[in-house]
């Protein structure tokens, strides 16, 4: 669990990263999770686009990929959700 304080420094980092997924009409499928657990590992720290058309709000979104991922939710606002996870071979950030 993270707290506000690490949670704000995640949403500035994240203010310079474009979004790196986007979740369509589909919602979360498996395949969606197996893609974002790799970037996840890869980056730490990803920014996803939730569209319109895939049904879901930004809360339920975050809310079902922290689930199957396993990662921490950092912010959800309008169409964009931010989500974090410890990489368990080359962690980058340091959240301190």
């Amino acid at each position: 669990m993270l707290t506000s304080k690490q949670r704000s420094k995640l949403r500035a980092m994240a203010n310079t990263i474009e979004s790196t997924y986007h979740i369509g009409k589909d919602g979360v499928t498996d395949i969606i999770v197996k893609e974002l657990n790799a970037l996840l590992e890869a980056r730490e720290l990803i920014k996803i686009t939730i569209n319109k058309n895939s049904g879901l709000t930004a809360e339920e979104a975050i809310n079902e990929v922290c689930e199957k991922t396993g990662a921490n939710p950092v912010s959800a606002i309008g169409g964009k959700i931010i989500i974090y996870k410890r990489s368990t071979k080359k962690p980058k950030i340091e959240l301190d």
